[in-house]
Order: structure tokens, then C-alpha cells, then sequence
């Protein structure tokens, strides 16, 4: 977002300019951490639809695959010794990505003015996550900022193509079934009732089946237009409901419960959660924040409140390990092998363990699950068709034959 702001040199002089921040708390805290004293900070008015076309075009636009590439990069010209704030400059100017290249270009800007770059970075939200930032920070302190950004790239690089292949395993059967309900309401709000009509005229008896065709398609047919309502009304409901922490919740509560999904959703938290916590550890954040990030970009609320009562536990000295014994959601093998990692000192090999496993169940059960869901997909369609054309076809050769 914009904002036009009015600002007070050091020196006293009076300047005014434009700030891209995602609050104006945000663009105030920015201004005044660049030493200047405030007077008026306001969002800047958009103009007409070109400039709306604009700013949509450089707002969005920035895949996981954009920020791998570009933690790849970044490593690499740390390793030869390019400094932050040329390694920044060069990325912005060289990136095909115009919602990149306009953020990398304040990167630099910040970096310039004496910011550090997790500081940076964290004016950023939403395209550089907590645990990013977090993982940048620890690199700083650290002093290996260039093995931090090449832990990011490994990290993102595994995250994404398990969720990429979780989420097309799904998509297909998604799509089938999806082309067959609209090809069955097709047939009977158009093609049954046309048909329904001759049997009239032919006034013989109808099979129970056909007969209970026929009455679903005059139901669809007479109370059409109020299903639409029903289901505007519906879908709209849940776009208001479910961005609310309530609706956040029921979701990741039906993804661990919902039958056929659920286990591979239960693994992918898992894999998650533990790799998440491996990558923080092992660059050096601590364990209760390490906890907090984790639980901040697992993407499911129900582990999220689990990783988040279980960081308020380890701060009054209970082990991680016995924090997570208090939730059924978490695996007794997993916590076993955290025990066992606290008690060795060596937290952080049985979490990339544990990750790795997860990672491997999780591949199984998109396999399990595709070959589960085609087999399964064809007969029940076939099923379906199979009702629908015998519901037709045996009145019509019933009538062929009585000529």
C-alpha cells in the first residue's frame, strides 16, 4: 500500500515523498527508524484504472518458486564475497519479476541507509514469512549469513514441491468430478425433462427408477432458481467465514478428520513442523522461538495452538518432549524421538530424521491415494451413467417393443 508522507530532516529541512508499507503503522515506524521526524503520513489516493492495473500487477505475483530462486542467489554471491547491498542491486535489476524487483529495490534502499536486511526483509510480510526473516536474523548474528540463505533454498525448495505434489494429486479427480456434475445437471434440467414428456404421451408404466429420475428432474427444473440463491447465499457465507479464526480452525479441523485426506494431511503437518524446527535450530535460534515460528507457518491451526502451548511450556522448563505428549495429535513415535534427541543433545539430527520420514509417508500416501481415488472415480461415475442411461433407455425399448 502507498502512503504520501511529510517528513522532517534531521538538518530540519521539510521533505515529501511516497513509502510503499503494508499498514501505516508500518510506513510511520520505517520513516522514524531512518531518523526522521514525522508530521503527516497519508495512503496516497489511487488514480484511474490504469494505475489500479498497475498496482495489482505489482502487488501479487510472487511464487514460492520466485523466493527459492532468489535465496539461491543470494547465497551464491555471498559465497563470492559480493557485498549486501550490491548483491541486492543486482538481483533487483536483473529480476524478470516486477513485484520483486520493485521490493528488492527498497531492500537495497533499507540496507543503504544502514537497515539491516532481516529488518528489511521483515517490512515485507507478505513475501518473506516470519520464519525467513527469523532465519536471516540468526544468519546475521551468526556471522553465516551466505549457509543461512542456502538453508532457506533447500528448505522452500523441499516444502514446495511436497505441497505441489500433495495439492495435484487432488486436482485431477477435483476436475472429474466437477465436468460429470455439470454434465448430469445438463442432462437433467435440459435432456430428462424433453424425454419426460413422451412418456407422458405413452402413458405406460415407468420403472421405480426411472420414476425417481423424472422427480429429480422436475426438482431441478422447478426449484432451479432457488438452489442458485441457496448456494450464492452458502458461498458467500463461507468467504466471510472462513478468513475468521473460527473458520480458520473448522477447516484445519476437517482436513484432520475428513476420511481418505486426512492421514496424508496429518503427515504433511508433521513433515512440517519438524522441518521447520531442524532449520531453525540448526542455525542457531533458540528453542522457544523456534517453537514460535514454527507454530506461525504450519499452516493448520489445530498444530499451530499445539506448538504454541507447547512454546509456553518450555519457557516454565517443561521439555518439548513432554509438551507434546499432552496432545493426541501428535504421534507417540514423534515424541518419543524428541525425548530421545533432548536427552543425546542432538535435537536437531532426530528432527531432520523425523522429517525425512514424514516426507517418505507423505509421498506413499499420495501414491496410495491416487491409486485409490481412479479405481474408485470409474466405478462410481460408471455407476452413475449406468443409472442415468438404463433409466432412460428401458422405457424407450419397452415402447419399441409394444409396436
Amino acid at each position: 500500500m502507498l502512503f504520501r508522507y511529510k517528513i522532517k530532516t534531521k538538518e530540519g529541512e521539510t521533505q515529501e515523498g511516497t513509502i510503499e508499507s503494508s499498514s501505516l503503522d508500518g510506513a510511520i515506524n520505517t520513516l522514524q527508524e531512518r531518523g526522521y521526524i514525522v508530521i503527516s503520513v497519508l495512503p496516497e489516493k489511487s488514480g484511474g484504472w490504469l494505475d489500479k492495473l498497475t498496482e495489482i500487477n505489482v502487488t501479487s505475483g510472487v511464487s514460492n518458486r520466485d523466493i527459492v530462486i532468489l535465496s539461491r542467489q543470494i547465497s551464491t554471491l555471498f559465497e563470492a564475497k559480493v557485498s549486501v547491498l550490491a548483491t541486492f542491486r543486482l538481483l533487483s535489476s536483473e529480476s524478470a519479476n516486477l513485484t520483486l524487483q520493485k521490493i528488492l529495490t527498497e531492500v537495497a534502499d533499507d540496507i543503504k541507509t544502514g537497515i539491516s536486511v532481516s529488518q528489511s526483509l521483515a517490512r515485507h510480510p507478505k513475501i518473506f514469512s516470519d520464519f525467513y526473516v527469523n532465519m536471516v536474523r540468526s544468519g546475521e548474528e551468526s556471522g553465516k549469513l551466505s549457509e543461512t540463505f542456502a538453508y532457506l533454498a533447500d528448505y522452500l525448495d523441499r516444502t514446495y514441491a511436497m505441497t505441489s505434489k500433495a495439492r495435484n494429486a487432488l486436482v485431477y479427480p477435483a476436475f472429474v468430478i466437477l465436468s460429470f456434475l455439470a454434465v448430469m445437471i445438463l442432462m437433467v434440467a435440459y435432456i430428462i425433462p424433453r424425454l419426460s414428456d413422451i412418456f407422458d404421451e405413452t402413458g405406460q408404466e415407468l420403472p421405480i427408477y426411472t420414476r425417481a429420475i423424472l422427480g429429480l428432474s422436475d426438482f431441478v427444473v422447478n426449484m432451479g432458481p432457488f438452489i442458485i440463491i441457496l448456494l450464492i447465499i452458502i458461498v458467500v457465507i463461507l468467504i466471510k467465514y472462513i478468513p475468521t479464526p473460527a473458520g480458520q480452525l473448522a477447516i484445519s479441523r476437517l482436513k484432520l478428520s475428513f476420511p481418505l485426506v486426512n492421514r496424508l494431511y496429518r503427515k504433511l503437518y508433521l513433515s512440517r513442523m519438524a522441518d521447520n524446527m531442524n532449520t531453525l535450530l540448526i542455525s542457531g535460534v533458540s528453542m522457544v522461538r523456534s517453537i514460535e515460528i514454527t507454530a506461525a507457518v504450519v499452516d493448520n491451526e489445530v498444530y499451530r495452538d499445539i506448538l504454541d502451548e507447547s512454546a509456553e511450556l518450555v519457557k516454565t522448563g517443561t521439555a518439548f518432549s513432554e509438551a507434546l505428549s499432552r496432545s493426541d495429535e501428535i504421534p507417540g513415535i514423534m515424541i518419543q524421538m524428541v525425548k530421545v534427541g533432548e536427552e543425546t543433545g542432538k535435537l536437531g539430527y532426530v528432527l531432520d530424521t523425523m522429517a525425512k520420514f514424514y516426507r517418505r509417508e507423505v509421498e506413499n500416501e499420495i501414491d496410495t491415494l491416487i491409486g485409490l481415488i481412479e479405481p474408485a472415480m470409474i466405478v462410481g461415475l460408471g455407476l452413475m451413467v449406468g443409472i442415468l442411461l438404463t433409466s432412460v433407455l428401458v422405457p424407450i425399448y419397452n415402447l419399441a417393443s409394444a409396436f
